[in-house]
């Protein structure tokens, strides 16, 4: 093994490598871009804001990924309206006092197998020594959609 590929510098292909794939970097550059976005917004205007910008990335996923999040997005918006909406890695997000609680990742973000909804710490599911935090959504079916809002009406307590 050469050098450069203990050190994570470049790959078999001489590529660079620095432990992120492309998508991982690219979400990091929109958090950043999402960070300095919401620095320039006035607090008054966050919450409408962030509901424009989480329906506008909605409208940009694929088919599959879009049905998913659009129905997420009603069923989050119902079960907690006082959560403000937010891009947060690129993907909608929604918030309490300021922190992400839960969140929405297409399959497509990161080429995985499923669209997930995801929990921060902030979330109050906690159930004994050890819960889950991700949901895997390959689809959503009524029962789906009921745990979810019920889900989501506890985390944000």
């Amino acid at each position: 093994m050469s050098d450069t590929k203990k050190n994570g510098t470049s790959t078999a292909s001489g590529e660079k490598f620095d432990g992120f794939t492309a998508e991982e970097r690219a979400a990091m550059k929109e958090h950043a871009q999402e960070l300095k976005k919401a620095a320039r917004r006035s607090p008054g205007k966050a919450k409408a804001d962030g509901e424009s910008d989480v329906l506008a990335k909605i409208a940009e996923m694929e088919d599959a990924d879009r049905a998913i999040a659009e129905r997420v997005h009603e069923i989050v918006r119902a079960a907690a309206p006082h959560l403000v909406p937010r891009l947060w890695y690129g993907q909608p997000a929604y918030s309490k006092d300021g922190k992400v609680l839960c969140f929405f990742q297409a399959k497509a973000k990161f080429k995985t197998r499923y669209a997930t909804l995801g929990f921060s710490d902030v979330a109050a599911l906690d159930d004994g020594a050890m819960w889950p935090t991700s949901f895997a959504l390959p689809q959503l079916t009524a029962e789906g959609e009921a745990r979810i809002a019920d889900l989501v009406k506890r985390a944000a307590g």
